[in-house]
């Protein structure tokens, strides 16, 4: 080492004073790309989407079609020859009635199905929009339009440009956090940061466990105490920076400090926040069991300690998929209704809707005719693009409404279409932006969640 090496070296280190009070709370690591901040005060400060994994079909759920009673076991007017998808002829089955009744409910009156009566009883808080569409029937272009904004893969999720624009309000935790009974397909890149900081990238916690111990994997070092291991950190962190002074810029290396920070200062806070047995156990019965219920429960605990955006998936590989049977959705909606609805009551109770914005919904909807692609698919449904029902409620929300409609079938949206685009520009604009402006320079151009599209729906706004 020349002497010119060893002073750039031993010059590094002062930097490492600054870097203590950091881990005590101080300003972000710098290299690491600061929050924009709003263009207008936010409505909402937190977002909770629950994520109806596979397409839920929304002629069985919030959608109801008298007309597939009058003209059940006939084929759909137009619809006779099939349709042309990718060059070929795809043959579709004839129109099915939903098996289950539809009842309206509260001073709305607004109609939702049997399987979903403890949601039906909180509907005067939610807006159902039923004029969804999106753009291509599988599930992973479908998982990346309602997630990042593009069929494609590669672009920043809903959850990171939230933190790109708002950052986090709680340094102990991350600010985008994901709860899933596994790995949905295309995942982690369905909540991935991609060009953005990795900071900004999406948490997965597995919802698998119940055991808060084991929840998030060694989240505690069993050999060194707190202060062995600030030291080491510490350490760790000296060492990177050297690396970062002899090689210039890097935002991976900016990322991983910044990972590093707050995966130790996780261990003051993120075992508490996913313990739901601090919770009476009145609330736990609110909520029920299961993986989704817990996931449910575990977002409101973690809003209120100040996460930006908790996304929990319902089932892990596409369980809402009912292409054999659309009973199915009867078994699903037990384990999903009364956790959605524990958790709007919940939010409203602590006074915490208002400024939450709630989301409830799947890639796309189901089509109103049975499937037909094999002998053994009876009484299924296939994907359905061209319209769907996705269901709002807080943080700006009008409530209590229905927004849009579908055709007499459910086949399609004819009344006030939205599209995914629009739905994103309509939470952007709720959390305080103008979704054209909320931009990042990547490979020569400007790039936002919206792609060149989408209109903040006026309608949906209270």
């Amino acid at each position: 080492m020349t002497r010119r090496e060893a002073l750039m070296t031993i010059g590094s280190g002062f930097g490492m004073t600054g870097f203590a009070g950091m881990l005590a709370a101080g300003p972000a690591s710098s290299g690491v790309a600061l929050p924009t901040g709003p263009h207008f005060t936010p409505r909402a400060k937190h977002v909770i989407f629950l994520f109806l994994n596979g397409g839920p079909s929304q002629v069985d759920t919030f959608d109801p079609k008298p007309m597939l009673d009058k003209f059940h076991g006939t084929a759909e007017p137009g619809w006779e020859k099939g349709f042309v998808a990718a060059g070929h002829i795809v043959q579709t089955g004839s129109l099915m009635k939903s098996p289950f009744t539809f009842k309206k409910y509260g001073q709305s009156g607004i109609e939702v199905s049997s399987i979903f009566p403890k949601l039906g009883e909180c509907i005067d808080d939610v807006c159902v929009v039923r004029s969804m569409y999106s753009d291509i029937p599988n599930h992973p272009q479908g998982l990346f339009m309602m997630n990042c904004g593009t069929i494609l893969a590669g672009r920043p999720a809903l959850g990171s440009w939230l933190m790109y624009g708002l950052g986090t309000e709680n340094r102990n935790l991350p600010g985008f956090i994901v709860l899933s009974p596994g790995l949905p397909i295309m995942a982690p890149q369905i909540w991935n940061s991609a060009f953005l900081p990795a900071s900004y990238q999406g948490t997965w916690v597995n919802t698998e466990e119940a055991d808060p111990k084991k929840l998030i994997p060694y989240i505690r070092n069993q050999h060194v105490t707190n202060d062995q291991q600030r030291k080491q950190v510490e350490l760790l962190t000296s060492l990177d920076r050297l690396d970062l002074n002899r090689q210039g810029p890097s935002p991976e290396m900016e990322a991983t400090i910044a990972g590093m920070e707050t995966a130790f200062r996780m261990q003051t806070e993120a075992s508490e926040a996913f313990d739901i047995t601090k919770e009476s156990q009145s609330t736990r019965d609110a909520y029920g069991d299961g993986d989704f219920a817990r996931g449910c429960l575990m977002s409101r605990r973690l809003i209120e300690r100040g996460v930006r955006m908790v996304q929990v998936y319902f089932g892990a590989v596409q369980p809402w998929d009912s292409h054999s049977d659309i009973m199915d959705h009867r078994d699903l909606a037990q384990k999903a209704d009364q956790p959605i609805a524990a958790l709007l009551q919940d939010l409203k109770q602590r006074g915490l809707l208002d400024e939450t914005l709630v989301i409830i919904g799947g890639e796309f909807g189901r089509t109103p005719a049975v499937e037909a692609k094999g002998a053994s698919l009876q009484n299924g449904r296939d994907h359905n693009t061209t319209g769907f029902t996705m269901l709002l409620a807080g943080g700006g929300i009008k409530p209590g409404i229905v927004y849009g409609a579908t055709d007499d079938f459910g086949r399609r949206a004819v009344e006030k279409p939205v599209h995914v685009h629009d739905l994103h520009a309509t939470i952007l604009h709720l959390c305080g932006f103008d979704h054209t402006k909320l931009t990042y320079r990547f490979s020569g151009r400007d790039f936002r969640l919206t792609d060149v599209s989408g209109s903040v729906v006026q309608g949906l706004l209270a």
